[in-house]
């Protein structure tokens, strides 16, 4: 591949990983009108279950069987993807979007700073400890912050990382394959859960559209989307990319939702946002 043609291939991958971002964050600001309808985890199952049957109708993955190799990082895969939905939904359903994601993506900080030794990587990790300490309730200033919606966002920023690193593995399959088998391996264990909470309200029309908008949305494009980038960035990268995701978080739910955040939570965010790009300055 020449020069020019890489440079391309990596400007197209930064631009639908910038795209599967945007998705993701406005399909969050709606689900969020559903919580109080059907709950957390019936939103969930309808993120991950609608996704996967979507994914699985478009790519019909099963024309390209999966080695015994293949078949456990995609489900540990989907595995990750299914509870990192689920704890960032419960998340967000206890502290505003943009203060969970950017303790989320202390996940994808985490694998950039891991991959690489450089100087600079630890004035990133002190940036994000003091936008962490901002936004973390270990202080007076943030008393109103819910420490249990803190602690699930903490437990997506693990699979967070996670993803990231099993993802990178899957990704060598086609694309939008990996992704269906993803999905599908995450549906086995969200969807019983969801339906044992929701109940017969999962079958609401009214709710079904919502949920396939944000199945759509939250998983299904930007998921694949991810998927082609990760074929062509690397994981320090890919990293790099995800870190505006606590910026674009912050505007959806103030756009959509009306979580206006206050300016030390707004210079927090940024703190952690310059971590991220930080550590994959070349």
């Amino acid at each position: 591949m020449t020069e020019d043609k890489k440079h391309g291939s990596a400007l197209l991958a930064g631009l639908a990983l910038l795209t599967s971002q945007l998705s993701i964050n406005i399909g969050a600001a709606v689900a969020k009108h559903l919580f109080p309808l059907i709950g957390v985890e019936g939103v969930t199952a309808y993120r991950v279950g609608i996704s996967a049957l979507l994914m699985m109708l478009v790519f019909r993955p099963w024309r390209t069987p999966l080695t015994w190799k293949q078949g456990c990082n995609v489900a540990i895969y989907g595995s990750v993807i299914g509870l990192m939905n689920l704890l960032i939904y419960r998340s967000f359903s206890r502290i505003p979007l943009g203060i969970a994601v950017a303790i989320e993506v202390a996940g994808p900080l985490t694998v950039a700073v891991l991959s690489s030794r450089r100087p600079r990587d630890f004035a990133a990790v002190c940036l994000a400890v003091v936008g962490l300490y901002f936004l973390l309730p270990i202080h007076g200033q943030v008393g109103q912050l819910d420490p249990v919606g803190v602690m699930y966002a903490a437990g997506a920023a693990v699979c967070w990382a996670l993803y990231i690193v099993y993802g990178k593995r899957v990704s060598a399959m086609h694309g939008g394959q990996s992704v269906a088998w993803g999905m599908l391996a995450a549906s086995m264990f969200i969807v019983p859960i969801g339906a044992w909470y929701a109940g017969a309200a999962l079958l609401t029309p009214t709710y079904l559209l919502i949920g396939l908008a944000i199945a759509v949305m939250s998983s299904a494009l930007p998921y694949t989307l991810e998927m082609v980038s990760m074929r062509t960035l690397s994981s320090r990268t890919f990293s790099m990319f995800s870190s505006g995701a606590p910026a674009l978080s912050a505007l959806a739910g103030m756009v959509v939702l009306g979580e206006h955040l206050t300016l030390t939570q707004w210079l927090a965010i940024g703190s952690i946002v310059l971590a991220s790009a930080l550590t994959s300055l070349r």
